[in-house]
């Protein structure tokens, strides 16, 4: 059934506050588009197809890492935070990406990665060199406990101690990811002050906001206490999962660093900035982080994205959490990205995946708050099964087979069926493209007109006609099971949300009253039984 999108007023706050509701849509550059022939995505790849971005009709960009770097993570690993690394083209590249963005309506937000840089940064060289230099103390460097082993129980994301010995300073060093990535000392204002110039850099460049990566790994107690057990429960594969993390990350002198780049980008006018947060008090650090008016725009969390299934309750979560009281933040929400195992294969379970997709879709454009689509994610494609013999992803080599790892989430975008790496690249490419994912690829989709890709054009269009979507409240309705119901009002528009998210027939049927604007998976309106995995949006008059 498709429906009539009806054109409302948008109710935009201000200018400033273009990113309120915005669809975001995630580009990992190294797996985007390769024009240069070395199998690894870049810049003017990103570039050449952002044509294909605006016509989805999101607002924004968010581009993952393209700084100098040895990438031991990828571009995590940053070693000069003003500067393109040349695998991804140069500055110029990026100023000519921000140029055409721009001009197709496009604004750009890159990441800052503030909480470690790459051991082959120019600070950490020099801080590393002796214990009295200009840099000493801009690492976080600590003497070995008596009998020489790390000075405190921390461990790194990527298994084992968070500490590596340094000979040349008789001292340890902190990691929470990589040895390759030294923490930085934020407690050490020269520290900031460095940080958000990096930061004035591509302002002045043109970018329109920014993603802070691991914004609660920043700082770490100064006392270096131990980090209490977790209680027994949950799936751990590695050291990190068996520590609650109170002494390692989420400090409280984060809030504070946060208001300094809250000054810095509204010092610019219209830009925005959303903070990353994972980790066992994930929610309870997004609200600090994005409180009032001095911290951030906006956080992300990982209640969707390392979720094995999909069910009303984490819907109703998030509701509940980011109900819209007065100073609170604006929540952002994302199902899949470089991070996570793509969301349908995580939640189809055997299900049809397009049929999953389309519905996993609506839904997030039916949910308050930002929402970003990653790379793919308008083509529906799975996780990406890639043989542990081309895996590249630290964190996949050190625990496979316990975990699925990222690789599988960046493999190259399939861009047409049939050109030798479905166009990405004409040579092979830093991951295998997984056959699946060649069918899938954007030229054939744009031939038919009933493909996700279209679909996922449609949805956009309908979050943005719809101000109840992009900006209402949001409140759950009486469902039983995996049926899903909620309503979001703004003003004068009220709209009914409506969800099977499970395997089998759910008995529902179309209130008196309400009429169908939108959905998926359903041929013609419910009678008595809404069929698994069918989404609707109807329209209920005034709210």
């Amino acid at each position: 059934m498709t429906a009539q999108i009806l054109e409302l007023s948008m109710p935009r706050t201000s200018a400033a506050e273009w990113w309120r509701g915005a669809v975001i849509y995630q580009v990992y550059p190294r797996s985007f588009a390769d024009t240069n022939g070395d199998g690894i995505g870049d810049l003017p790849g990103v570039t050449r197809h952002l044509d294909h971005i605006a016509s989805l009709g999101v607002d924004a960009i968010w581009l993952s890492p393209f700084f100098t770097s040895p990438m031991k993570d990828f571009g995590y690993d940053v070693a000069d935070h003003c500067d393109v690394d040349p695998i991804f083209g140069t500055l110029a590249d990026f100023d000519r990406l921000i140029e055409k963005a721009h001009g197709l309506g496009l604004k750009v937000i890159t990441d800052l990665v503030f909480a470690h840089t790459s051991d082959q940064h120019g600070w950490f060289r020099e801080s590393r060199r002796s214990r009295s230099g200009p840099k000493a103390d801009w690492y976080v460097w600590a003497d070995p406990r008596p009998d020489g082993s790390p000075p405190n129980n921390w461990q790194s994301v990527f298994s084992g101690p968070a500490w590596t010995w340094d000979a040349r300073r008789g001292q340890y060093y902190m990691h929470n990811f990589l040895p390759e990535q030294p923490q930085l000392n934020l407690h050490n204002l020269q520290v900031q002050d460095a940080l958000l110039d990096a930061a004035r850099f591509w302002l002045d460049r043109g970018v329109d906001g920014f993603r802070l990566d691991a914004i609660n790994f920043t700082m770490h107690d100064p006392g270096l206490r131990d980090n209490p057990p977790l209680p027994p429960g949950g799936k751990r594969t590695r050291p990190f999962d068996f520590q609650d993390k109170l002494h390692n990350q989420s400090q409280p002198g984060i809030a504070a660093f946060l208001s300094r780049i809250r000054a810095l980008t509204d010092s610019y006018g219209g830009r925005f900035t959303v903070a990353e947060v994972g980790g066992d008090h994930s929610e309870r650090e997004m609200k600090a982080f994005t409180e009032g008016d001095d911290h951030l725009n906006s956080a992300y969390g990982f209640l969707y994205l390392y979720a094995p299934a999909l069910g009303a309750a984490q819907v109703r979560e998030g509701a509940e959490a980011w109900q819209g009281r007065a100073g609170q933040g604006w929540p952002s929400w994302t199902f899949s990205n470089h991070d996570a195992p793509r969301a349908i294969s995580r939640w189809a379970e055997g299900r049809d995946l397009t049929a999953y997709a389309e519905m996993a879709m609506l839904l997030l454009m039916t949910l308050r708050g930002n929402v970003f689509i990653y790379q793919g994610e308008e083509l529906a494609l799975p996780q990406a099964d890639v043989p542990f013999e081309r895996l590249v992803d630290p964190e996949a080599i050190a625990n496979w087979p316990q975990t699925l790892g990222r690789d599988g989430a960046r493999t190259p975008m399939p861009w047409k069926a049939d050109q030798p790496q479905a166009g990405f690249s004409s040579a092979e490419p830093w991951l295998p493209i997984d056959p699946r994912h060649i069918g899938l690829a954007v030229d054939r989709q744009e031939r038919d007109p009933a493909s996700i890709l279209h679909t996922t054009r449609r949805l956009i269009a309908l979050r943005k006609a719809h101000p109840a979507l992009m900006m209402g409240d949001m409140t759950l309705l009486d469902g039983t099971g995996d049926l899903l119901c909620f309503e979001r009002v703004w003003r004068g528009e009220r709209l009914v949300c409506v969800f099977n998210l499970g395997h089998h027939p759910a008995p529902w049927s179309l209130p008196v009253g309400l009429r169908v604007i939108e959905s998926v998976n359903l041929s013609a309106p419910p009678h008595g039984m809404l069929p698994p995995m069918a989404g609707l949006v109807l329209s209920g008059g005034p709210g």
